[in-house]
This record gives structure tokens, sequence and C-alpha cells, in this order.
């Protein structure tokens, strides 16, 4: 492993890009990549890993710049073009689409012929470099970041402790989980795999830190043998001793340093790489050392996704606690909004406020996206002091939020009208649409093996016959006290086709964005569920819905919704009233009385 390099050449005033080319200079390359990564690939990094941000301005989860001598430009996906274009300076960067554009096409079209390209090992996939390659680009590996050398105030790296995960939440062992992975690697007859997804290694060791913000990760890599030995790389500082008796002497704990001679001594073995989810270095560090790498999904990637019975039914109980909490505010905002005074932090820090007194509250999972009229067009928009504007009467206000608990992690996002007066008929019409996309994700009933690719179009369905759409996946993977978007599983035309299986949690958000207007997000969170069908030649699967929190009936046509989706309409409300109803104080209960009453024909 590289440690931090010393030497700062960044003058005061300087521009961090035309120092980043100065350096490139000195370190005789064409041009260097910046993923929006750090070792983990993960996408809540630390402040020493925000390189794209203090590089770009650019502070989105996704993306990627790409540094020539004479030009640049930045790459991000559809939720986060808009804020792209807010935040970076198009003098000197070109804001591109990294569908529609990928940054390797721009780099064979814009590199001089021949030109070397570094990139850093530890911040990519085998798999993502692969693209470059094969697009005829000498990408060059480097020891060390050229970031890093000129970044004077570079943040230190996190230091937070490694603490125990009970087991009452876990509901599985760690050292289970070890015997079922390592029994996972024999039959795939591999001697070990490397780990560096922080969830993964939290899963399996139940444990959890403070590292990143809003996802209890501690930093750390693993590799796991096929007898179940395991070795936990982290910096011992942060392991207290409850965690080290909590583990037991069958997981050896060794500083960071030591990684890089772990990976040497497997020599001659047969180990797994997630070619998609890992750095490359490990990769290229083993087939230095004579191991025979195996590309191969995180063995603890897919056990991790199937929540255990604890696992589910610690998230329902969360879901009910968050559900009062997010009931308090739908009625607070229903109250105060259209009267002035509020504004898109001021809403944000109110639901906050509420979530804070709910028993086990633990932090928010992702920063609230609180965006009214057009600022909810931008889909992960974050409000910031100097975008902050009121809530105003008559507009749609957008609130996509949630939290992490020790027995489940939350997310739900509501869009809702302000004011008393009827919302205008075409915006009526497309909340709706939206709607029945999402009881059409509800309400699927499919056979094992369907994977969320197949159940996309579902959610679309309403919405393509208008001429409509959204630019962003139907739903993602939610962990167990873990981050809020997790694999391998998602709803999305561009996802794996891996197969929903019994215990995994997918949100169920479609959408539909008019720039400089709205945003309209449905968000609910559902568990994958065996499905009991009389006479059935195979398995099929359905989905329980975990969110309890009313949608905003004065946005919906009932003459558009046929009468079955007015029927789950009606009863998931029903559903709603009876579940979080008696936790609410009296006003807020007659509040939602009134938003879970039926909708009618």
């Amino acid at each position: 492993m590289k440690s931090p390099q010393v030497r700062k050449v960044t003058a005061p005033g300087a521009s961090p890009l035309s120092a980043l080319r100065r350096e490139l200079a000195r370190l005789n390359l064409n041009g260097f990549i910046v993923p929006r990564a750090d070792e983990h690939l993960g996408e809540y990094v630390p402040a020493s890993a925000e390189r794209l941000a203090w590089l770009t301005g650019f502070t989105g989860s996704a993306g990627l710049a790409a540094v020539l001598a004479s030009t640049a430009a930045v790459f991000t996906d559809g939720r986060y073009i808009l804020q792209l274009a807010e935040q970076t300076d198009a003098a000197l960067w070109q804001r591109l689409h990294i569908t529609e554009q990928p940054p390797h096409a721009w780099l064979a079209e814009n590199a001089p012929k021949d030109a070397r390209i570094g990139y850093d090992p530890l911040l990519i996939s085998e798999e993502s470099l692969t693209r470059f390659t094969d697009a005829g680009l000498d990408m060059i590996p480097l020891a060390a970041n050229p970031i890093d050398s000129i970044r004077a105030d570079r943040p230190p790296p996190p230091m937070a402790a490694a603490l125990p995960h009970d087991l009452r939440y876990a509901g599985k062992s760690s050292e289970a989980k070890r015997t079922d992975v390592a029994i996972s690697l024999r039959e795939a007859k591999q001697d070990a795999a490397v780990l560096t997804d922080p969830a993964s290694i939290a899963w399996l060791l139940n444990i959890r830190g403070n590292d990143v913000p809003f996802t209890p990760f501690a930093l750390s890599f693993a590799v796991i043998h096929a007898d179940g030995a395991t070795e936990w790389f982290i910096d011992p500082a942060k392991v207290p001793p409850e965690t080290r008796a909590w583990l037991g002497n069958a997981v050896l704990i060794a500083d960071r340093p030591a990684l890089e001679g772990a990976l040497r001594g497997l020599a001659g073995k047969t180990v797994r790489v997630d070619a998609a989810g890992s750095p490359v270095w490990f990769a290229q560090q083993l087939r230095a050392a004579g191991a025979v790498v195996v590309s191969g999904s995180d063995p603890c990637q897919l056990p991790k996704a199937c929540k255990n019975e604890t696992e589910q039914q610690g998230a329902r109980q969360a879901h009910l606690r968050d559900a009062v909490a997010v009931c308090r505010f739908l009625h607070w905002l229903d109250t105060e909004a259209p009267d002035g005074g509020q504004t898109e932090i001021s809403a944000a820090d109110t639901l906050l406020a509420f979530r804070r007194e709910v028993e086990g509250f633990r932090g928010e999972s992702f920063p609230a996206i609180s965006g009214a009229a057009e600022h909810g067009a931008i889909i992960h928009y974050r409000v910031t002091p100097e975008t902050d504007r009121p809530i105003k009467r008559d507009e749609v206000y957008l609130i996509d939020s949630g939290a992490q608990y020790p027995d489940g992690t939350t997310d739900i996002t509501r869009t809702v009208w302000i004011g008393s007066g009827p919302a205008p008929a075409e915006l009526r019409n497309r909340v709706t649409r939206v709607m029945q996309g999402h009881i059409a994700i509800a309400t699927a009933v499919f056979p094992k093996g369907v994977g969320g690719p197949h159940l996309d179009v579902l959610a679309r369905r309403a919405l393509w016959q208008a001429g409509l759409d959204y630019d962003h996946g139907t739903g993602h993977g939610v962990g167990s006290y873990l981050s809020v978007h997790e694999g391998p599983v998602s709803i999305s035309r561009q996802a794996r086709p891996v197969p929903i299986a019994p215990g995994m949690i997918l949100s169920n958000e479609p959408g539909f964005y008019l720039q400089d207007q709205y945003g309209i997000r449905l968000e609910n969170l559902l568990l994958a569920q065996t499905a009991d069908i009389p006479g059935a030649g195979k398995p099929f699967l359905r989905f329980e819905t975990l969110t309890l929190a009313p949608f905003d009936r004065r946005l919906l046509d009932p003459g558009l919704m046929t009468a079955e989706e007015r029927g789950w309409l009606d009863s998931y409300h029903g559903r709603v009233l009876d579940s979080v109803g008696p936790a609410l104080d009296p006003a807020a209960r007659a509040w939602l009385a009134d938003a879970c009453a039926p909708i009618g024909g």
C-alpha cells in the first residue's frame, strides 16, 4: 500500500487544474483520469479522498474527470448533469453525460497519438480500466496519486473506531458467516478472496464504524481464506479491545501497510477478486506475486443482500419508527409551508429534528434532497445556503431522505403540493403516471430468476404512453444498517440481470422531471418475499412494502387510475393510518386520517 506523499506544490491562489497539469508534465504524462472514488470504490468517501471535488468543484457522488495538457472534461450521469453545470467552470471543463459521451471515447478522440495517460490503480476497477485500454489508450499506473502531491490542504484519513454490531441486529454470528463464505470458496476451488468493500467487511465481521458520512463503515480491507481464516487490514488504533474480543482469535488484525506482503504471500494460490468492484491494484499485485487471479463477485455481496429473518424484522421495526417522524414532518409541512416563512433548508432541518427524537436514530442515510419547484428537477439536488429558496404556495416540493438505525436503513421520497388551491391538471396527470409506475412495481408478482432489468419497464409504462421518461434507475438495493445503495441487484435498464431473491430490500422510486419547473419522485422500500400462488408450477416472488407514509392525493387524478390501482392506494393508506396513527399526537393523527382517506373514483 502506498502512503500519502508529502511533496506539496500548490501555490496560494493557483488553479488546481493548472497545478495538476504541471505535475503531469513533471511525470512525463500527457493526461490523467480522476474518478470520484476512494480506495474502496464507494459512493460515500472520506474528505481525504474527495479529489474530484477538489479539482473541479463538482460534489456529486458519481463522476470522473479526464485531464489533458490543453483540454479537460468532467463526466457524470443523468442524476447530476444539472448540478455539474452549476458547480464547474465552463472555461476550464467540458461538462459531459458519462453514458452519452464516455470518458474513454473522449480521451481516445482528444488525446495526442501515443499519449501516456496516468491513473491511480487504487481508484479504478479492472473492468473500468479495460474500457480505456480497449479504446487504444496507453494507461500508465502510478505509484502515488499526483493530486495528493499538490493538494496542500488534504485532510488526514479518518480514524473512527470499529465497533461490534450486536447479534440482536445482525441475526447471524461472524463465525457462521465466515464459515459459509469459506464453503463457497472451496466449492469454487478457490483458496482465498480479497474483500475491498467496507460493507462486505462490516457484514462479515459484524462490525460498524464511522469513517464516512451517512454510512456506518470502518474503512479497511480483508482477505478470507477457504478454511475460514480471515485477515483484516485496518489501523490497529481503530480497533478497541471490545472489538478484538468480539472477533476472537480467528480474525488476524494487521495494519494496512501489511496488505501488500499478505498478497505476495498468496503466490501460487487461486484468489478471487471482484473485477467490477475492487481496485485493479489488487489483481496487479497478486499477478505480480504469481497468484492465479479469478474474476468473480465479492463472496459476501449476495448473502449480505439477502437479509435474514432478524434483519427483515429489524427493517420493519426501523421503518415503523421512522414513519412516525416522516408523518410528523408531513403534517408540519402541510400546516406551516403554505403560510410562507419556510425554506428548503428549514424543511430538511425540521425533518432531521423529528428523526432525532426516534429511538435508535444514528444519523441520516444520505444528505436530504429538499427541492422546491425547479430545484426538484435536479435529481440529486443538495441545498446549500447559497441555493436555499423559500417554499412557496401553489408549487411542488420534493423531499427525498433517509435514516440509519441499528436495526435498519430507510429511504423515502414524497412529492407534496404546497397550498390549498388545486394543482394544475398537467401536473396531476404526470404525478399520477409516476404513481401508476410505483404501484406496478409494488404489486409485481414474478418468477424466481427475474432480475431488476426485467421489472424496470413496469415502472415506466404509464409515462411512456404519454411520451415521458426519467433518467435514473427505478430502484436500488438497501443495506441493513449499511449503505443506502447496495448491490448486487437494482431495478434499472442498465443493471446486471442478477436474480432478485427473498430477503432483498429494494427501493421503488419512479419519477419525472421538467427542467426549471419541478421534479416528481415517489419512493418506498420493498422487501422481496416468496409468493404463495396456488397451483404455481415454479417459485414466484412478490414485494412487501416497508415504508409507511401517505402519498399526496391532491396531486393524483383518480380518473386516470384503474380500480385496482385505487384499491392498492386505499389499502396502503389504511395500513399507514393503522400503523402510524396511534403514535402521533391528536393534531397529527387527525391530519393523517385525512391524508389517508379513500381516493375515490
